[in-house]
């Protein structure tokens, strides 16, 4: 769960939610630009798991009425969609942060199956290092968004410093996870942290 959110009741948390998403459209601007693949991405896995009708609600929350994988949109879309996919599956799935989380690992996972994404693995080939260094190329080609900086601590260890992203930090929690995953990396730990409402810092490790 968002450290922001612990010690709150079931009751005050949709409140909660509903006023983090409304903070993060305010500060969006036209600017903010997303590749459709992670639309396309999220709907997908909102279906696998709740079905079409399910689907059919993100997608009307969203405000958009279908996407093509690499056009942009807008990136206030993506943030109705997170939130509105996170609150269909939450009752299911172990409350919003897993819910939000899941649709991370997911989206992370259809990239680099994607066209883009074999391409830069081809580049990377199976250094896991390497694979999490192209992170920050990730973001720059599927974001018009935000800074990205990793800083390594060790040979498998480091921290990953988001800057003014609007999607809630589990999301990028697991697309890390599932960059680490597709690589094959054991024991792998990944804590992170929100210093301000659009910054993350997360600290990853793997053997």
């Amino acid at each position: 769960m968002s450290t922001i959110s612990q010690g709150l009741s079931d009751s005050e948390l949709p409140l909660f939610w509903q006023q983090e998403m409304e903070q993060r459209l305010a500060l969006a601007t036209p600017r903010d630009t997303v590749r459709g693949l992670f639309f396309k991405s999220m709907l997908d896995k909102v279906r696998a798991l709740d079905g079409e009708a399910a689907a059919k609600h993100c997608l009307l929350a969203s405000g958009e009425r279908h996407f093509v994988e690499f056009f942009n949109y807008p990136t206030s879309s993506l943030i109705r969609l997170t939130y509105a996919a996170g609150h269909v599956l939450s009752p299911r799935y172990g409350g919003f942060d897993k819910a939000v989380w899941l649709l991370g690992h997911q989206a992370m996972t259809d990239f680099l199956d994607s066209l883009m994404g074999r391409a830069l693995k081809h580049l990377t080939g199976q250094d896991t290092r390497s694979l999490m260094i192209s992170i920050q190329g990730i973001y720059r080609m599927t974001t018009s968004y935000g800074t990205r900086q990793l800083v390594w601590d060790g040979p498998t260890t480091g921290r990953l410093l988001l800057t003014r992203n609007f999607i809630p930090r589990s999301f990028h929690e697991g697309g890390l996870r599932a960059t680490l995953d597709r690589m094959g990396a054991q024991d792998v730990k990944i804590s992170g942290r929100q210093p301000a409402p659009l910054d993350y810092e997360f600290e990853f490790s793997w053997e």
